[in-house]
């Protein structure tokens, strides 16, 4: 079974920086595309970032220059590096995966920003 298990998040001040990293266990198959979604409270589930295995990126105009998206394919594990965080940035963090037309999710970590 297929699982993508999220670490990293928490509570920051705004100006601050968190990183979140993500791993795939239990799977031998790598993924395509991976990347990074937010839900904060009241609101849809809104893609941050995504890399291809090509290293192609693609951020959400709000965290562009804020965000940074990375991956270790040969680890299946994915990192956004969130720097100059704001307090619009809380909300919960999700991973996801992409591989043979199914998308995989993390279990999600609350990242909180502190005005």
């Amino acid at each position: 079974q297929v699982q993508l298990v999220q670490s990293g998040g928490g509570l920051v001040q705004a100006g601050g920086s968190l990183r979140l990293s993500c791993a795939a266990s239990g799977s031998i198959f790598s993924f395509n595309t991976m990347g990074w979604y937010r839900q904060a409270p009241g609101n849809q589930r809104e893609m941050v970032a995504t890399i291809t295995t090509r290293g192609s990126t693609n951020y959400a105009d709000s965290v562009k220059g804020r965000f940074t998206i990375s991956r270790d394919s040969a680890k299946n594990t994915v990192y956004l590096q969130m720097n100059s965080l704001k307090p619009e940035d809380t909300a919960v963090y999700f991973c996801a995966g992409w591989a043979f037309s199914s998308v995989y999710w993390g279990q999600g970590t609350q990242v909180t920003v502190s005005s």
